[in-house]
Order: C-alpha cells, then structure tokens, then sequence
C-alpha cells in the first residue's frame, strides 16, 4: 500500500516533537518547581463507573483535586459537607446524604477490591504525558480489546521545563511576559506507535459551535481515531455529537439527573465490541495494510 508522502511527513513530525518533550521532561516525582499551572476544567469523571458497569477494568488517569468516579451526586465545594457531628462526637453522614454516600463507598470499594480500577493522578502536562505514554504502551498488548476514553481537557500551551523560574516571580518586577511551547499533539503517537490496534476516542472542545463538527471531523481523519466526541462549552453535561467515519450521531440526557456519559458509553461499548469482533472492519484492514 502507498504512504502519503504528506502523511509520512506527519509522523515523523510528530515523533520526533514527542521525542523532544519526553527528553526535556522531568522525572514524574519531580514536582518541586510547580507553584501554578494552566489547565482546563471540562471534566468527564462519571464515564469510568459507566465502564466499570460494563465490564471493563479501567485506568483512570486524573487531575489531583478532580472528581472521582461514583461522586456524581456528592456535593462538589467540599467533603466536610458529607459530614456532620453527632450528639456523642462521633462521625456521621446526614440523612440527606446517606444513601448516595453509601452507594458511593461500596461501588468504589468493589472495584478496587476486583482490580477493576487504578487511579493515577497527576498535576502538570508532563506527569499526564507520561503517564498516558506508559498506560497506554502497557496497554498494546491486549491489542483490539483496549480502548482509550481521552476526555482530558489538556491545555494546549505549556512552560518548557528548563525555561521554568527556579524561584517564585517577583511581582514587583510589573507586568509578566510569557513565552508559552505549544503541547505536542501525542494522538497520533498513541494511535500509530503506542497501541495502534486500540479502539480511541478522543474530545473535541470548542466555544463556536459553527466550526465544532468541522474540527472533530478534522481531528478524526488527522489523527486516526475511531471517535471524535464533538461537545461544545456552554451545554458539554447535556449533549455531544458521536463523529465517526460512517457519520454523525448526537447523544444526549433526558434530564439533569442522568449523565450524557451514560448514553454515551453505552454506545461506545456497542462499538467497540463490533471493533473486536469484526475482523473485516475498514479499522482493522488499515492496520493490516
């Protein structure tokens, strides 16, 4: 089969920005010069019990300080409102909370129990790249049946860490000038090199919903992936658009009790079945070519 000469050139590219990033980055323990960081807020936390529910084993790579799985409905300012004190001291949920807590705890507890869920959190785009670089390297050996639900918001701009202050900035100094790198797009990385056989569905984010659909679509064939999910910000909870090869198909909650994720996975596990059981699939003849 012919390369595309334009497409060969992308790979390269691309492999050899990853290549520079991964060298400049620091070890993963190395945390010491992080005071602040850029990061994007969308978060897509409830998919993991989704997945658990189903029956998959899940890796769930997180920001320090997000949500977890399973505290969908527990209030989001602080724990400290999960508990109250009771009349002998002692510590207790409130009536209002004890039954989602109680669901909560023992979901949580069965997966960790199973080994059906690792978490690892991470604070700035290098620990998330390399984390991502080693579930999903540690992943290719189960070839078709894995699967990646890239829903981080990663931010696009970063600090190199050898141009990082080594010290806080004086804010004496007046205003702040900053040179920001622009973070190496790792998907096709991940699709072509790190676990090509995977099924991958990544997040398209925008805030202009005229150009939404073209850029997933864009991201879809630039990148390989099996699913772009287009959602834009100002309705993300409530509906997101399924891009595939084969078209487009909008998902939504039927009301502000139930989670988009719900449908969401629901489908995406339908489709991720025929990806590993289809032998003939237009997916799987690529990667053989």
């Amino acid at each position: 089969m012919a390369v595309d000469p334009s497409s060969a050139a992308q790979a390269r590219r691309s492999e050899e920005e990853a290549e520079a990033f991964f060298r400049a980055a620091p070890p993963l323990r190395d945390r010491d010069r992080v005071a602040a960081y850029l990061a994007d807020f969308v978060s897509r936390h409830s998919a993991g019990k989704y997945f658990l529910k189903a029956g998959y084993a899940v890796i769930f790579i997180h920001r320090r300080g997000s949500k977890q799985p399973y505290c969908r409905f527990l209030p989001e300012d602080s724990f400290l409102d999960l508990f109250e004190i009771g009349e002998n001291s002692e510590i207790q949920v409130p009536q209002s909370h004890s039954a989602v807590v109680k669901a909560a705890i023992s979901n949580y507890r069965k997966a960790i129990d199973e080994g059906l869920l690792l978490k690892l959190p991470f604070t700035t785009i290098f620990e998330y790249l390399q984390l991502l670089q080693m579930a999903a390297t540690c992943m290719n050996f189960l070839g078709y049946r894995g699967m990646f639900y890239l829903a981080a918001a990663v931010s696009d701009f970063y600090v190199p860490w050898e141009s990082m202050a080594k010290h806080k900035i004086e804010s004496a100094g007046g205003p702040l000038n900053m040179q920001l790198n622009q973070v190496p797009k790792m998907l096709f990385i991940l699709r072509t090199n790190w676990a090509p056989s995977a099924f991958c569905v990544s997040f398209k984010l925008e805030t202009d919903p005229d150009i939404l659909l073209q850029k997933a679509e864009m991201a879809l064939k630039k990148y390989g992936m099996n699913v772009v999910v287009a959602n834009e910000l100002a309705n993300y909870k409530d509906v997101v658009v399924m891009v595939t090869s084969s078209g487009r198909t909008m998902v939504s909650r039927n009301n502000k009790e139930q989670d988009v994720e719900e449908q969401l996975t629901g489908l995406l596990v339908k489709m991720h079945f025929d990806h590993i059981t289809q032998p003939n699939s237009e997916d799987r003849r690529t990667h053989a070519s």
